[in-house]
């Protein structure tokens, strides 16, 4: 790799703060990047300075010939933009060809989530599993479930959850978001009831020394991987909409909330979201309320 562009990804790791998931993204794509403008330029002895505006959307095109997705390719750009902000700051370049580029069009979709009554009896049948079989991995799921829905976790953050993040006293969870950013969430009295009768089957099991909250039956951290093959595995089997996830819970969660009235910017604050803008496609998928809306405030309606 690039000296320059190694330097770039160790500034990324030790003063922005991102996520190991976010760096390993933008290294793949730089190396991407530099084997494009290898073969593009016909040498490997090129400077970035060299590079042009036509040599990124050169580069944009060859991604999507290759029929790579829209959200990839934009992802693609906004590693290069990041590299070339950083070298034009530094001062290894004059001016930086990347700040013009366009990015695909990229479309806005819903987000699936679950039904309010299909997920009151997902919640019941879990409830109802623990207590016909009271061990670790049905109380486990339990807690699962009613994180990721009471609390609008993301996948990430509740694999990083330790024993010490959590404050069921006071009915909170102290998450590390996106950017390592910590905020504060609140536990719902359910998933707080759920938790404490994990935490006497994880004392079993968890290894001397082991923090994280959620454990295997070796004692170690569970997998996000796991996480993610379970719940997909439960909600095709209690919810009616297809392509459910995990994060189809945080969905869930947000949309949930809107339907009962709450403020927009309360939601992005519990998501953890940079931006309103993030959070505003969740008032979209909000019908319920919308309906309440117009029938209270229409004359006709």
């Amino acid at each position: 790799m690039n000296t320059q562009v190694a330097h770039f990804l160790a500034h990324l790791e030790s003063g922005r703060n991102l996520s190991p998931h976010t760096i390993a993204a933008y290294r793949r794509d730089l190396r991407d990047l530099e084997a494009f403008l290898g073969c593009h330029l016909g040498r490997a002895d090129y400077h970035w300075r060299d590079i042009t505006r036509g040599d990124l959307r050169a580069f944009l095109g060859d991604a999507t010939r290759r029929g790579l997705a829209p959200r990839t390719i934009a992802r693609k750009l906004s590693a290069v933009r990041a590299l070339f902000r950083h070298l034009h700051r530094e001062g290894e370049i004059p001016a930086n060809p990347a700040r013009l580029v366009r990015g695909p069009k990229l479309d806005r979709t819903l987000p699936a989530h679950v039904r309010r009554e299909e997920m009151q009896g997902l919640l019941s049948w879990a409830e109802a599993a623990a207590s016909a079989r009271d061990d670790l991995t049905r109380t486990r799921l339990l807690a699962i479930l009613e994180l990721l829905y009471g609390s609008g976790l993301r996948l990430s953050e509740l694999t990083s959850l330790d024993t010490r993040s959590l404050d069921l006293q006071r009915g909170q969870l102290r998450v590390l978001g996106k950017g390592r950013k910590e905020r504060i969430v609140p536990v719902t009295s359910a998933a707080a009831a759920a938790v404490r009768h994990y935490l006497t089957h994880r004392a079993e099991v968890a290894r001397p020394g082991c923090d994280a909250l959620l454990v295997g039956r070796h004692g170690r951290r569970l997998s996000g991987r796991y996480i993610q093959r379970t719940v997909r595995d439960v909600l095709g089997e209690c919810a009616s909409a297809t392509g459910l996830s995990v994060h189809s819970l945080r969905h869930t969660f947000a949309t949930h909330l809107l339907d009962a009235g709450a403020d927009l910017m309360a939601v992005k604050e519990l998501l953890g979201h940079a931006s309103l803008g993030t959070t505003r496609i969740y008032a979209h998928t909000s019908r319920e309320r919308l309906r309440r809306v117009y029938k209270g405030a229409h004359p006709r309606a």
